[in-house]
């Protein structure tokens, strides 16, 4: 009879646990049973879709991000700084932009403490494009000429450094503010001898343009010494405490589209003109190939994978970040970056 009523005792022990969802193995049941809600975010790019953004179009297309069971609605900011200003707003979850953008807001009196969760491009594609018929084939051959920098531009930012680190005179460099939409067209018509931009865009629109690929320079910042990382994924401080386990989904979802986009170039760049309108395939090829070359699949994410942060590396790219930008504070990498929601380093590795 006592153990009739230890028995009884343990099954309705057993059935209350599984009413809550605390047994053992109450978990699977539940989640093979019920249809969660999927985790809704908002997610900022930095500009119109092109190939650059081919790991979110893939991991969108492909079911990335609803493996992960998120729902993810992309919006179009005007630019890094417009995307920095959204999600401090709380209007977007995660944005990409241009890390050195996010250095230079955190420094300002009362700047949310946004932080970066996972960097796209390991080198910036700060670049300057030239025209070697214009007597320009590398970057020492910029002294005595014009260089036109467009309105917003993030490449002239870091020129001081770059040009004192290649003992290059600034003021012999003249420079003529443009607007950004004629950049390429003043170029192709020789009204300035270069301009200031980033490398997989203005160096692919002009050849685009009608430009001879032999009469183009493009002089890469990373290739003089420019020590800034690029693009970067960056959350809502609330939306990350709130829900981290989303945050990791969202990144797990974006590595996986990252290595679709390596492993098959030609239709990752097939789905994103998909997605475009008016775009030229060859083009946008064209464009993915130099970011995996220059910006994405780097020496350094060969050996060590992609995402992450080297510290020492970025106090030097803070440094020349100084060049032309006063610090309130200077930041460090955990000041800027947090590594808490990266995927598993394995995972994060690119062959």
């Amino acid at each position: 009879m006592r153990a009739i009523s230890t028995n009884a005792v343990c099954c309705l022990l057993t059935l209350l646990l599984g009413l809550l969802g605390l047994g053992s193995g109450a978990g699977e049941g539940r989640a093979a049973g019920e249809t969660r809600p999927p985790v809704a975010i908002q997610f900022s790019l930095d500009r119109p879709i092109d190939a650059s953004a081919a790991p979110f179009v893939l991991a969108a297309s492909r079911g990335l991000f609803g493996s992960e069971g998120l729902a993810v609605s992309t919006n179009i900011a005007s630019g890094s700084v417009d995307g920095i200003a959204r999600v401090a707003a709380g209007t977007s979850d995660v944005a990409l932009v241009d890390i050195n953008e996010l250095i230079r807001f955190r420094d300002k009196p009362g700047a949310r403490p946004i932080k970066a969760v996972f960097v796209l491009f390991n080198k910036a594609p700060y670049a300057i494009i030239a025209r070697k018929s214009r007597g320009i084939r590398a970057l020492s051959d910029i002294e005595g000429k014009t260089l036109g920098v467009p309105e917003g531009d993030l490449s002239i930012r870091l020129w001081p450094a770059l040009a004192r680190q290649n003992g290059i005179r600034t003021a012999s460099v003249k420079q003529s503010r443009i607007s950004a939409a004629v950049r390429e067209p003043m170029l192709s018509a020789g009204q300035v001898d270069a301009v200031t931009g980033f490398s997989y865009l203005s160096g692919v629109n002009l050849r685009d343009r009608g430009i001879p690929a032999d009469d183009l320079a493009v002089l890469r910042y990373a290739d003089y010494g420019c020590e800034a990382y690029g693009f970067a994924l960056i959350v809502s401080p609330a939306f990350a405490a709130a829900k981290p386990e989303a945050v990791k989904g969202f990144l797990r979802a974006v590595m996986a589209g990252i290595h679709l986009t390596v492993k098959d170039p030609t239709r990752a760049a097939e789905e994103v003109v998909s997605r475009m309108d008016g775009g030229s395939r060859d083009l946008e090829l064209e464009r993915l190939h130099a970011v995996i070359r220059d910006n994405i699949l780097t020496a350094d994410v060969r050996r060590n994978g992609i995402g992450g942060i080297d510290p020492i590396r970025f106090g030097r790219a803070v440094d020349q970040i100084a060049e032309d930008y006063k610090f309130q504070k200077r930041p460090d990498g955990a000041d800027i970056f947090d590594d808490s929601f990266l995927p598993a380093p394995g995972d994060r590795v690119i062959n």
